[in-house]
């Protein structure tokens, strides 16, 4: 039996960039046949809807309230669902994943560290980080950074670039021996293009992200998109 799980999504309202809520988009992914996704909206740091002069508590409990929404409605529609974070360095992005709501509450601290050393405290503290879409072009970044030494795998796939950059990250991961994984980083729910989806198909069932880390590591999985 296979599994198949998108490891980057985007969901209204935490995500200001994004056009679809949280609902519609598990409805989309239900019905598509995926057994589970990752919400991984914009973090403090990136295109988060909310006004950043704001107490970092409050940040907080607002960047958890889409996933927490989106526990509640996996489970009543039958489809598992998992909280990760998207941090962003002037438009070099990283998937943080395995770290919960009250982690974050405790270490405000965070958001005050150089982005190395901010990668590798959160990899210390169990994070699964995966840099996302590392060769990106777009108006607002301004050139690309590699993290090879501070990451656990690289997003080799992306569906909001296509195909266009594949070649050149699955080289990277592949040069510094990292997994290579995918993700759809859809942002239109149920309106995103059928043909740019993209994610991870496993043998087995993902139950946690310390599975979602376990089975990447091992190898045992394919990408699609």
């Amino acid at each position: 039996m296979e599994y198949r799980y998108e490891t980057h999504l985007h969901t209204s309202p935490v995500s200001r960039c994004a056009t679809a809520t949280v609902a519609d988009s598990l409805r989309f992914y239900k019905s598509s046949g995926y057994d589970g996704v990752f919400i991984t909206n914009h973090f403090l740091d990136g295109n988060i809807n909310f006004d950043k002069s704001r107490p970092y508590r409050d940040k907080i409990e607002f960047y958890f309230s889409d996933a927490e929404e989106g526990e509640r409605i996996g489970k009543q529609i039958g489809l598992k669902v998992f909280t990760g974070v998207e941090m962003s360095n002037h438009g070099t992005d990283f998937l943080v994943y395995g770290l919960s709501k009250l982690w974050y509450l405790s270490h405000p601290g965070i958001m005050d560290m150089p982005y190395r050393e901010r990668l590798d405290f959160l990899r210390a503290s169990g994070a699964f980080v995966v840099q996302a879409h590392p060769y990106r072009e777009a108006n607002y970044i301004d050139h690309i950074r590699l993290f090879p030494r501070s990451v656990d795998a690289v997003e080799v796939l992306n569906g909001m670039n296509g195909k266009e950059t594949y070649d050149l990250t699955a080289l990277y991961a592949k040069h510094y021996g990292l997994p290579g994984v995918a993700g759809s980083d859809n942002h239109n729910g149920s309106k995103f293009p059928a043909a740019s989806l993209a994610g991870i198909v496993t043998d087995e069932p993902i139950f946690s992200v310390a599975d979602y880390r376990r089975i990447v590591k091992s190898g045992k999985y394919r990408i699609f998109g």
